[in-house]
């Protein structure tokens, strides 16, 4: 109180805000210069802007009767740049340095906490800036002065050259063809130094008028820095509290920004996040968190914000997992995106991350391995996922970050309602997609409103046990049917049923058919092996045509094995040599155009891609590889194609021969190999045409494709 009474308040000045000028009023900085000089005073000749990098260039003209001036200096630069003869293009036309160029460069990228003031009749006008530039001398002309002088170098070199000379030298001139640029490729040039640097040199300059402080039009201009209408229906921005406006002067715990090449797109400061709209607001944080409690997201927010638009806000961004919001997965993933481990779509990623949120809504663990084998994705995409929400525990999998929060769901049941019903659509689609079994998917108990159990390891080992004695007394039970069943069989041949009468070779052959299949009715050990399959009843081991769980490759009743032999016999035939790698990685490809719920979703094992390979005609090549090697075990198994039924044919195969006893050979050897295994001198264009097919040539040498390890 003593401080307030020893410094009073003597006046108080109504501030308004004039937003003639918001958008295009920029403050230009220029060098020191002393006070008798003023920039003012100086003639400008020309003024451009580049808008959209708030660049400018000033050219102002040189006193040259200035006795400060060195006339001499002068003269020797506009022959450096120029030279003796001057034309429309030269930089000095009067043959003197008699002008220079202003360069700008910004100074901070955020001007909003900036503004032009005006005071005027005891009233106090803000005019928020829109660029800050700093003006500084520009030396371009010393790059023409080298230019000039390198060319004139390059002239006395040359010499006298003869004119009479009716026609150039023939050169030969070599045609390539550039290969298409790949996404990941097309990222990186896009963020090159060198494209930025051309897309700003592209822009085009848009030329200005410079007036002077004294002139009209600028009086005029002036006029805007003022707020058009005192009455404040314009100035609804500063009605608000002292609290506020010094909250929208200074935001709290501001960073000063820091001049960076290429900022990393996850930073951004709480000043610069309070400045955007709630609803940016609630995306950004939650994109960069991924998982976040909603008590957590109003904290960081404010006190001042409501809670029933962060409500509305929030479920345009994520979705409810065991009380918490999850960022959801087309946020991280836009719709042109890819991964960068495998370059699967977005639209992929995004089902597989949804796949692994919806785990999360059925328990708190969740098994890396079990969500590859059903999203067929690579290792490193689902590690993503799962490090979004998810931490590792060993020896148990994968828990979920934060706990079960109770207290928001018992708090807003009409929010959970509804997120239930969203997460049962995206149950749906996956149910489609993946050709998951209802049966086999978890649910929660009714009425269960708090987080799942924890299990320990032994109540999990007597569980196990448990489903074991059931299934073995299963077994047996189903084993002693069987075993009934066959007994019934001896049985029945002695009692007589009416029949046709058959000819003699149909009797003949009848008797041949039960005489061969006596012996496995009379057997037990015969009957055990042929209706047991891995220990489940032969009805259940083996459905037809599938073994294990997957199809068999070889049965043509099978869809599933249908469409993969389609596919691996059209992708050799345009590529007649693969590795394993590779096929996977266009398999893929593949599996990324299919509608939803194609049956090649259905699960395809590496074992079972390579013995459809096998079964469509191909050989596995097996390359010498070098024991320093750093190809995977994939990328060194090779399968080819060995008969596609064209000429060239055994010349492939002569080729492939070679290969399987060398990693990389020349091209005379391959050469001389066809000329002697096929009895005649091939041509080039045959040579040439078998080594595009299965090669590629690296250094000199020549590979098999997809083995060559740069």
């Amino acid at each position: 109180m003593a401080n307030e009474e020893d410094d009073p308040v003597i006046q108080e000045i109504d501030v308004y805000l004039a937003k003639s000028l918001a958008e295009k009023l920029y403050l230009f900085q220029y060098p020191v210069r002393p006070a008798s000089m003023t920039y003012d005073d100086i003639p400008h000749l020309s003024a451009k802007i580049k808008p959209k990098q708030q660049k400018v260039e000033l050219e102002m003209a040189i006193d040259t009767v200035n006795p400060n001036y060195c006339r001499s200096k002068g003269e020797q630069i506009a022959l450096n740049v120029d030279g003796a003869c001057a034309d429309e293009t030269s930089t000095y036309s009067s043959k003197l340095m008699d002008k220079q160029t202003f360069c700008s460069s910004q100074t901070t990228s955020n001007t909003a906490r900036y503004a032009a003031a005006l005071y005027r009749q005891g009233e106090l006008h803000l005019t928020p800036l829109h660029g800050i530039l700093q003006l500084r001398p520009s030396f371009s002309y010393l790059d023409k002065a080298d230019a000039k002088h390198r060319e004139r170098e390059a002239a006395n070199e040359a010499g006298d050259s003869s004119q009479d000379e009716a026609e150039e030298d023939v050169k030969q001139i070599t045609v390539r063809f550039s290969r298409p640029e790949s996404e990941q490729a097309r990222q990186r040039r896009v963020q090159s130094y060198e494209f930025l640097q051309k897309k700003h040199a592209e822009e085009p300059w848009v030329h200005l008028h410079y007036y002077g402080v004294k002139d009209s039009r600028s009086e005029h201009e002036r006029q805007y820095l003022l707020c058009q209408g005192s009455s404040g229906v314009e100035n609804t921005e500063l009605v608000k509290s002292p609290s506020e406006y010094l909250m929208m002067l200074m935001p709290p715990s501001p960073e000063e920004e820091k001049d960076k090449p290429v900022a990393p797109s996850n930073v951004l400061s709480m000043a610069q996040l309070r400045t955007l709209p709630l609803a940016d607001q609630i995306k950004v944080l939650m994109k960069n968190v991924k998982v976040m409690p909603f008590a957590n997201l109003m904290s960081l927010l404010g006190p001042s914000v409501d809670s029933v638009a962060v409500l509305r806000g929030i479920q345009k961004v994520a979705m409810l997992v065991q009380g918490n919001w999850v960022v959801k997965s087309d946020i991280l993933y836009p719709k042109d995106s890819s991964s960068p481990h495998s370059g699967m779509p977005a639209e992929v990623l995004c089902r597989g991350r949804d796949f692994v949120m919806w785990k999360f809504t059925q328990s708190r663990w969740v098994v890396r391995k079990e969500v590859a084998a059903v999203t067929k994705l690579c290792a490193e995409d689902v590690k993503d996922f799962l490090e979004h929400m998810a931490v590792v525990r060993i020896n148990k999998g994968w828990e979920f970050l934060l706990p079960y929060d109770l207290e928001f769901i018992k708090k807003h049941p009409d929010v959970v309602q509804r997120q239930h019903m969203l997460w049962s659509g995206i149950q749906a689609k996956l149910e489609k997609v993946y050709n998951l079994v209802k049966e086999t998917m978890p649910k929660k108990p009714d009425g269960q409103s708090g987080p799942a159990g924890l299990v320990s390891g032994e109540q999990r080992v007597q569980t196990a046990k448990t489903k074991a004695q059931q299934n073995h007394a299963f077994l047996e039970r189903e084993l002693q049917r069987r075993k009934e069943q066959m007994r019934a069989a001896t049985v029945l041949p002695s009692v007589q049923i009416k029949e046709e009468p058959l000819s003699e070779e149909e009797a003949d052959g009848e008797e041949l058919e039960a005489e061969e299949e006596e012996p496995m009715d009379t057997a037990p050990s015969s009957c055990l092996s042929t209706k047991l399959a891995n220990g489940l009843p032969a009805g259940r081991a083996v459905g037809g045509d599938s073994l294990n769980g997957h199809p068999i490759p070889g049965c043509a009743s099978n869809p599933v094995a249908q469409e993969l032999k389609a596919f691996v016999e059209a992708t050799f035939q345009r590529q007649f040599v693969l590795t394993l790698s590779e096929l996977k990685r266009l398999f893929n490809l593949h599996l990324a155009g299919l509608p939803p719920g194609h049956t090649l979703f259905s699960g395809i094992s590496d074992r079972m891609l390579q013995d459809t390979v096998l079964a469509a005609g191909c050989k596995q090549i097996l390359v010498p590889f070098p024991p320093q090697t750093a190809a995977s075990p994939d990328e060194q198994k090779v399968f080819a194609l060995w008969e596609s039924g064209d000429m060239s044919d055994q010349h492939r195969q002569v080729l492939l021969e070679i290969f399987s006893k060398n990693y990389r050979v020349r091209r005379n050897m391959i050469q001389s190999r066809l000329t002697q295994e096929c009895g005649e001198e091939l041509s080039k264009q045959e040579v040439d045409k078998v080594l595009k097919d299965c090669c590629v040539s690296y250094g000199g040498m020549w590979y098999l494709k997809g083995t060559v390890q740069s």
